[in-house]
């Protein structure tokens, strides 16, 4: 792989860049989500590596899609996007199916957004690899810290909303494969919004589509509130 012919402090400076950011905000999830309740250290790390071992199938994947969208930058932004949820989802889905410790329905956000967060600490990585390698740590830091208000929360947000979904129907057989498909579509659907203003956009329009992602957090954290309110007044099974 092109990673290993680098320099070994420009990948140490990189996975640094990529690493940190996202423990930062894994920490700050855990602390504000899970507190009451927390989840087990060792599932918790094991759902981050997972997540950050998905970059590895997306990047083949999607290599291999572009033959199907050829120059169609639209369709392209659509379908990796679909890739990369659809394989977060499938990631964290293996860790988790038929585990015990779910008990609660702020327990699948959780999950999910710790996978999230392993996956964009490989991507960032990754990204911050020629950067720091063509203009030094310093220009790497900086690059870091976009990835750290943009990507990294995109990938957070996007998967805790199918994990909220299926929050949200942790009562209701019945209805769960529904509410997971919103789930999965809406996250496709803003990390698809958010690659594509990101690409498309001028300077000046920078902070609008932080903005954006930011007010879509809000959001994901006030269903959170309601996941936690279910497991205080909904019986303890399912």
């Amino acid at each position: 792989m092109e990673i290993f012919q680098k320099d070994p402090q420009t990948i140490l400076f990189a996975i640094l860049g990529g690493l940190i950011p996202t423990l930062f905000w894994l920490w700050f999830w855990l602390k504000h989500e899970d507190r009451e309740e927390p989840e087990p250290a060792g599932l918790i790390t094991i759902s981050f590596i997972v997540g950050a071992l998905m970059v590895i199938v997306a990047i083949w994947m999607e290599k291999a899609s572009l033959g199907l969208v050829g120059g169609n930058d639209q369709a392209r932004i659509i379908l990796w996007s679909a890739i990369e949820e659809l394989l977060k989802f499938f990631g964290i889905s293996i860790v988790i199916l038929g585990n015990k410790n779910l008990n609660q329905p702020i327990d699948y956000p959780v999950y999910f957004m710790t996978a999230a967060l392993g996956f964009a600490a490989f991507e960032n990585t990754l990204y911050l690899i020629d950067p720091i390698s063509a203009e030094g740590a310093l220009t790497g830091i900086f690059t870091g810290g976009l990835r750290f208000l943009g990507s990294t929360i995109l990938h957070a947000i996007s998967s805790a909303m199918i994990g909220s979904a299926l929050g949200l129907s942790f009562y209701l057989k019945k209805h769960r494969k529904v509410y997971l498909l919103f789930g999965i579509i809406f996250a496709i659907t803003l990390h698809s919004i958010f690659n594509f203003f990101i690409m498309k956009s001028s300077g000046e329009n920078f902070l609008s589509v932080f903005g954006f992602l930011w007010v879509v957090t809000i959001i994901n954290i006030l269903v959170f509130e309601k996941l936690k309110r279910m497991a205080k007044y909904l019986p303890a099974q399912q």
